[in-house]
């Protein structure tokens, strides 16, 4: 597919070095993706590695205190965000279960919704699942004009694992960098000729053609 090819590409070149791309650890991409939740990038990239110095395995969080984790967290905001992870890896901790790898079993958790369950299983186990957050939200509404972006993430993600998580990785990285909010960097766009808001804009700027006297 033309869309997924020059994404792809795209990705290759432009992607950023995250610390939470450098790994599979299921409990370190959990921690990723409850801090990002509401949260940029730059603020997260300051508190993770700290919070992972501090607790670096999911036993590790289980067993600390309460204070103990807030004080981790604390200038991130959002603190239900924190006593939550704490629950889950209490869970996972007293019930001897390794982190699941099945969205709806991740959903069971604590503090975990539809996208951080298709995030964990995709960017951690590499199981070709969607992964639907406001970037990507954003790029397939304006790219395919649909309403149902969870149904049309389920088609388009590939069916191999690890293209599947480059796929998806680059979703969020184009919402992120180019397919902004309020100003959207469409000339710069690697799929802007697969785009449905781009044709329409070009189609209203267009000129009609004269009519013959």
């Amino acid at each position: 597919m033309s869309f997924t090819r020059k994404l792809l590409a795209w990705y290759k070149r432009n992607a950023r070095v995250l610390p939470w791309r450098q790994t599979r650890n299921p409990y370190a991409i959990l921690v990723s993706e409850f801090m990002l939740q509401q949260t940029q990038v730059s603020r997260v990239l300051e508190y993770f590695p700290r919070f992972m110095a501090r607790f670096p395995t999911i036993a590790s969080l289980a067993g600390a205190r309460p204070k103990a984790v807030m004080e981790q967290w604390d200038g991130l905001g959002y603190y239900a965000r924190a006593r939550n992870l704490h629950k889950l890896a209490k869970h996972v901790a007293e019930t001897g279960d390794r982190i699941p790898d099945d969205p709806e079993d991740l959903r069971t958790l604590p503090g975990v919704g539809r996208y951080t369950a298709g995030a964990v299983a995709c960017f951690a186990y590499e199981k070709p699942v969607p992964t639907v957050d406001t970037n990507v939200r954003r790029v397939l509404q304006r790219a395919f004009g649909s309403k149902d972006v969870w149904e049309l993430a389920e088609q388009l993600v590939p069916k191999q694992g690890e293209r599947a998580w480059r796929f998806n990785q680059a979703l969020m990285e184009l919402g992120a960098l180019v397919c902004t909010a309020r100003k959207p960097k469409c000339p710069e766009c690697p799929v802007r000729s697969d785009c449905l808001a781009v044709r329409k804009v070009v189609r209203i700027r267009s000129p009609r053609s004269a009519h013959p006297r």
